[in-house]
């Protein structure tokens, strides 16, 4: 027994080390969020006062009536739906099908299609930018849903993690799946998918606040302003001469964070199970 303790104390030390890691990570990500909430609730005053005051006297609840007014945010709302439920889907659809194959199917230069799909995570997004808008001109296809949507339909990262999770799926249920004369459409549909529920859902979230919050492509792409989605409906409530009120602003940016904080609250135990499951396999 003795010689446990040192073993016991150590442990207990590298736990309370690890707590103390995870609450300063805590508080350094909610210290925004929460300046933020209550930002949208201050006085211009409040807000520029040193010491800062954290807890507003009395809540301006009129911020959130003036950023709603002051820029057409219920056609913004109707454009983020629009173009991030679809565009998900689409990603969604494309990604499984391609990570299916990639997985299960045999052809030539497989590997290869891999390695490219991987080499395809280190291309910065920005560098697409050009070719992308060039190809939707081309279309005429911009300004319009489809000019926002598609070029996002295809992500790297999506047929990474989903490859990675079919790589670990057990092989006497896909197996057997087979002999019972399962086509591969078959097989997809009614066992890998289902068995894949964690992972889905997971790249269906992660797919959700990407295009949510997507700012440069929709800025290059769209030029009107019933085109324009939350992320740019922001940049309306700033003064171009300086006088920006700044809880008018922190209102309107909780229109754009809110319904993804509630989306990651319902969901946040896939994303972590969808996330670690079937990492290392491969």
């Amino acid at each position: 027994m003795d010689r446990r303790r040192p073993f016991n104390a150590r442990a207990m030390s590298w736990q309370v080390v690890g707590y103390l890691a995870m609450a300063f990570i805590v508080i350094m990500m909610g210290i925004p969020l929460f300046w933020m909430l209550t930002g949208s609730l201050k006085t211009l005053g409040e807000i520029y006062t040193f010491p800062p005051v954290w807890i507003p006297n009395h809540p301006q609840w009129s911020n959130f009536s003036d950023a709603w007014n002051r820029a057409p945010f219920e056609r913004f709302y109707l454009n983020s739906i629009i173009t991030t439920f679809i565009g998900m889907s689409i990603e969604l659809v494309n990604a499984t099908l391609t990570a299916y194959a990639l997985a299960f199917l045999r052809f030539p230069y497989k590997r290869l299609v891999f390695i490219l799909i991987l080499a395809a995570l280190m291309i910065p997004s920005q560098v697409t930018i050009l070719p992308n808008f060039l190809t939707m001109a081309n279309l005429d296809w911009v300004n319009t849903y489809q000019g926002i949507i598609l070029p996002g339909a295809s992500v790297a990262f999506g047929t990474f993690l989903l490859r990675q999770y079919f790589m670990g799926l057990p092989k006497d249920v896909l197996d057997a799946a087979k002999v019972d004369g399962c086509s591969h459409l078959r097989l997809l549909w009614s066992v890998v998918i289902p068995m894949s529920k964690p992972v889905l859902v997971t790249f269906g979230l992660l797919s959700i606040v990407w295009k949510w919050n997507e700012f440069l492509w929709t800025l290059v792409i769209t030029n009107t302003l019933d085109m324009r989605t939350l992320p740019i409906g922001i940049a309306y409530l700033f003064d171009v001469e300086g006088n920006t009120q700044w809880g008018v602003v922190m209102a309107g940016t909780i229109f754009v964070v809110a319904p993804m904080l509630v989306i990651f609250l319902l969901a946040q135990r896939y994303i972590v199970e969808g996330i670690t499951a079937g990492a290392t396999k491969g």
